[in-house]
């Protein structure tokens, strides 16, 4: 059947769906990638029936959820919990992001999965967290470490708007992160998200010079290095992140957050690669996943060649605003049968426009992610007669 997409300009475009299904299947039991440690940040899938507001609490179908945690697993991929992908800030309350965490942890633990969750200070609401002192952050810090650690999972550090709100300099930044680092359980991932994805967290590690916030963050690192496992980099920017990674300490790794160059980045080069911590790695999870086995035997360029077709999608999906990746996530979720409804905590389902959402299809159908394309062709069709496109 041909679809007619639209097009940015207005126009209307015949594309012809491929017709076969992508034959990716999860591999035994047990079976773990040997050269990356590999993580994809994952969404949630929000209560379709739930009579909710954009501003209101948070509803999730947990059973949907959950079943997309089992998915990531049983390909071989951690799962990076209550993480922007999931809409923390966007949508996603503490009191649910809690929940969450609570609730993917102990299926983590039934299945033997690996997990790593975020920990912030969003409970600082926006209008508190322009008004928080340091001690706010701090404390708003230990109540979600607590919740972490307590589930049994890894904690990753989040950057956080209230301290980017509230902090005078890079002294508060090493003080604060510091303490938290001090009290942690166990070696935690640092995450640097830079303001492409959150407008918020300009000026992040107390300057908007990214080589003095460099050093800063470095140096938060060399003073606790046994208390840092890696830390992930979600700047955008390759050269920036391989020079970064150059300079950690030994055994501290560096996890790319970078959506725009991840292939370059994981693959390496003589001096070190990257393993990684990515939001793409939720749409492409099987294909990604296939990607890193093929590097695990020392196939460079066979692990490019599976990648690096993909690039193209992901960059369309995080195109600015970055911030609303997600949209894209949730949509291709929906085409490839993860979940019944394209429906998004806060109605974020909105936020992007029809145009962006028929590339994203046809894109992602051209790499043949979708387990049943005549599903996807379907539910792509419904989406376009509710916009007022005849087929």
């Amino acid at each position: 059947m041909t679809l007619h997409l639209p097009s940015a300009d207005g126009t209307l475009r015949a594309y012809e769906p491929r017709p076969e299904p992508s034959h990716r299947t999860p591999p035994s039991t047990g079976s773990a990638f040997t050269s990356r440690t590999v993580f994809s940040a994952a969404h949630v899938v929000a209560d379709p029936y739930a009579d909710t507001t954009p501003d209101g609490p948070a509803a999730v179908d947990w059973d949907a959820t959950l079943a997309f945690r089992r998915h990531l697993w049983s390909h071989g991929l951690g799962v990076a919990e209550a993480m922007d992908t999931a809409q923390r800030g966007m949508g996603l309350d503490w009191p649910t992001a809690a929940e969450l965490i609570r609730r993917s942890a102990a299926e983590a633990k039934a299945t033997g999965g690996r997990i790593a969750c975020g920990v912030g200070t969003d409970q600082l609401t926006a209008t508190a967290a322009t008004t928080a002192t340091l001690a706010d952050v701090r404390s708003a810090y230990e109540e979600q470490l607590a919740v972490v650690e307590e589930s049994g999972a890894q904690a990753i550090l989040m950057a956080s708007r209230a301290l980017a709100a509230t902090a005078k300099g890079p002294d508060d930044y090493l003080e604060l992160y510091g303490h938290i680092l001090r009290q942690a359980a166990e070696p935690v991932i640092l995450h640097w998200l830079g303001p492409m994805f959150d407008p918020a967290l300009e000026g992040y590690w107390g300057s908007s010079d990214l080589d003095a916030a460099t050093d800063t963050f470095l140096e938060v690192i060399a003073a606790h290095p046994d208390k840092v496992d890696g830390i992930k980099v979600s700047l955008l920017d390759a050269q920036r992140e391989i020079d970064l990674r150059r300079r950690l300490p030994r055994g501290v790794r560096c996890y790319t957050g970078d959506d725009f160059n991840y292939p370059e980045l994981i693959a390496g080069d003589e001096q070190g690669f990257s393993h990684a911590l990515l939001g793409i790695f939720d749409p492409l999870g099987p294909l990604a996943a296939d990607a890193v086995r093929v590097l695990d035997t020392g196939d460079t360029d066979g692990f490019r060649a599976l990648l690096d077709p993909t690039v193209e999608l992901s960059r369309h999906l995080f195109q600015a605003p970055t911030r609303y990746y997600k949209t894209g996530v949730v949509f291709l979720a929906w085409l490839s049968g993860h979940q019944s409804h394209f429906t998004m905590v806060g109605g974020l389902q909105s936020a992007r426009s029809l145009p962006h959402l028929a590339r994203a299809y046809e894109l992602a159908d051209g790499l043949g992610l979708f387990p049943d394309p005549k599903l996807a062709e379907e539910r792509m069709g419904n989406l376009l007669a509710l916009y007022g496109v005849n087929r």
